[in-house]
């Protein structure tokens, strides 16, 4: 995966954990789901528009399979 987009989804994970307010404010919203998977699933959703739109912003494409296998491994190894 691009060195670039690393580095932007890196910080996107800290203000992600530091925006914990607004997550919570949209877990309470829907208190039926389980609040560890609703939020893990959050992040992870967040993390990928991030992961996409940076490929489409800074190398004017699309991320290819193997980018998108890199970056599953990068979510994995930062949140699993």
């Amino acid at each position: 995966m691009d060195e670039q987009i690393i580095k932007i989804l890196e910080k996107k994970i800290g203000e992600i954990k530091n925006e914990d307010n607004k997550t919570n404010q949209i877990i309470d919203k829907f208190s039926n789901f389980d609040s560890i998977s609703f939020s893990s699933g959050m992040m992870i959703g967040r993390l990928f528009n991030s992961f996409y739109y940076q490929h489409r912003r800074i190398l004017k494409r699309s991320p290819n399979d193997m980018e998108f296998d890199e970056f599953l491994e990068f979510i994995k190894s930062k949140l699993g």
